[in-house]
């Protein structure tokens, strides 16, 4: 909970909210997820050693030896990759166990996409390449985490929204670290859009997003939900007004007014 405090603001606060057992299964999931992502977007490794490294994870995380794989493949980046990444393997054992192979298949799964990202430069140009690569690193989140309510409590949930949910908030991120994007060499915006544009998409995946929670009707799922989603609709708004980050004390009061 240290690590995933100092990794997401966002999601720190519903899944410290979950009860024993969802709680470490969504951590868990989380940290795994950022460990990879800190690899597709760190500063100064090559996209090779990249590319290497996120197709390393995708065997690791396939094999019957997770932990051991994992910690293997990263041992000689230690001082070069965040702690969040190097301790892969600590997350991976967080995991219960009932769940854990949907968690390290996922994982697999986004650290091979990922890695296929950076070796195509991050080549977007179109909105159906824009789906793809929301899909590859947000929307596939989504996916984890209705499985994810269903082995807990035999919640059900539409997968399609789900990837929305995910794409959504996703979608966020883009607008919001657009200037750093652009910085270190990438454009997630597809020919021809503009801030409008990227609005618009962002703002029909929260849409999708909103009737995903709606079909929830309650319990841990539910409350995990809202909070992201509220953010994100908060910060959304915010960069309509020409503001870009939510406060630490707007944070707080969006998740008090949450019901």
């Amino acid at each position: 909970m240290i690590m995933l405090k100092k990794t997401s603001r966002t999601f720190y606060i519903p899944i410290n909210r979950l009860k024993e057992g969802l709680k470490e299964a969504v951590a868990a999931a989380y940290l795994c997820m950022r460990a990879i992502d800190e690899i597709e977007d760190h500063e100064t490794l090559s996209d090779d050693l990249k590319v290497e490294l996120l197709l390393g994870v995708h065997d690791a995380f396939q094999s019957s030896d997770v932990i051991g794989n994992s910690r293997k493949l990263l041992a000689p980046y230690e001082g070069v990759l965040p702690d969040v990444t190097m301790r892969i393997d600590e997350w991976a054992q967080l995991c219960p166990p009932t769940v854990n192979e949907v968690v390290y298949r996922n994982t697999a799964k986004m650290s091979k996409q990922m890695g296929e990202w950076v070796h195509a430069g991050w080549n977007i140009h179109t909105e159906e390449d824009l789906d793809n690569y929301t899909y590859s690193v947000a929307g596939m989140v989504g996916e984890m985490l209705s499985e994810i309510w269903l082995w807990y409590d035999g919640t059900k949930s539409d997968m399609v929204k789900a990837v929305a949910f995910g794409r959504g908030l996703q979608a966020v991120n883009i607008l919001r670290n657009r200037k750093e994007d652009l910085e270190r060499g990438v454009d997630f915006f597809p020919d021809g859009w503009g801030p409008k544009e990227m609005m618009k998409y962002t703002r029909r995946n929260l849409k999708i997003a909103d009737e995903y929670i709606k079909d929830l009707k309650g319990g841990p799922a539910l409350d995990f939900c809202k909070i992201p989603l509220t953010l994100a609709h908060a910060t959304v708004n915010l960069i309509a007004a020409g503001g870009n980050k939510l406060t630490r004390d707007a944070v707080m009061k969006l998740v008090g007014s949450i019901n």
